[in-house]
């Protein structure tokens, strides 16, 4: 995926200003940045997920494979199941686990039991989820633990396949504990799947991300290799961000 010169409205407002970026196949890319820096308004627009705001305009482009998704003839909902998103609070539906994983799969319009049994399963083991629930799978999803309910959230955006999976501070309200299990299952993530990560912790990008991306202000600063950016960044106000100066 690449966006190109992509600049992103609210109104008058410019929350994303001119980004040009390229997210490495089969990597995590990390973005950064203080509150309001643009980075989540950036994360939305790699699906098409900001159209739900009446006042938003989009310009410039997102290439999925070489294709623009913004392009007309493009279906959004076609682009939001090749680029899931999980989003920073874990919001399962009040439904069971399985049909929580399964959701997806009906309203893409799979019929057959056996096959969304198969795939509900394959998406949970995937989640590091499967061992710890598969003996209550009719049972409410609201009734599984904060970290658990983040991860059922990450198998059923898998269950349909995406490309790419897009994660919101995955972690942001999760106890250490649970935290070190989303951190782990984003690394074994990355071998199936390309991974953009939002995220104000930058020991987590430091930890998580085979690249990173250091937003200001809307504009994208500095992207390299994470080992680089974090210890010799080329900007100055990459380096004043991650030594704490602001932020």
């Amino acid at each position: 995926m690449e966006t190109r010169d992509l600049t992103v409205s609210f109104g008058k407002v410019r929350a994303v200003e001119q980004v040009s970026l390229r997210i490495p196949e089969h990597r995590v890319t990390a973005l950064i940045g203080p509150s309001g820096c643009g980075k989540t308004t950036f994360l939305r627009a790699l699906n098409r997920m900001n159209e739900g705001r009446a006042d938003a305009r989009s310009e410039g482009r997102v290439l999925l494979d070489g294709h623009d998704i913004y392009a007309r003839s493009v279906d959004p909902v076609e682009v939001r199941r090749r680029v899931g998103m999980v989003f920073q609070k874990s919001n399962p539906f009040p439904k069971s686990i399985f049909e929580n994983v399964a959701f997806g799969l009906r309203i893409a319009g799979e019929r057959d039991a056996r096959r969304i049994e198969e795939r509900v399963e394959a998406s949970l083991r995937q989640a590091a989820l499967f061992e710890e629930v598969k003996d209550r799978l009719q049972e409410s999803a609201l009734g599984l633990s904060g970290g658990q309910q983040q991860r059922l959230c990450i198998a059923r955006a898998l269950a349909v396949r995406p490309e790419i999976v897009l994660m919101d501070e995955p972690a942001s309200a999760l106890d250490p504990v649970a935290t070190a299990r989303i951190e782990e299952l984003i690394r074994d993530l990355c071998a199936d799947y390309t991974l953009v990560v939002v995220t104000h912790s930058m020991q987590q990008a430091a930890r998580v991300s085979d690249y990173t991306a250091f937003f200001y202000m809307g504009q994208l600063v500095e992207h390299a290799p994470t080992d680089l950016l974090f210890t010799r960044p080329r900007e100055q106000r990459t380096e004043d961000y991650i030594t704490g100066r602001f932020g």
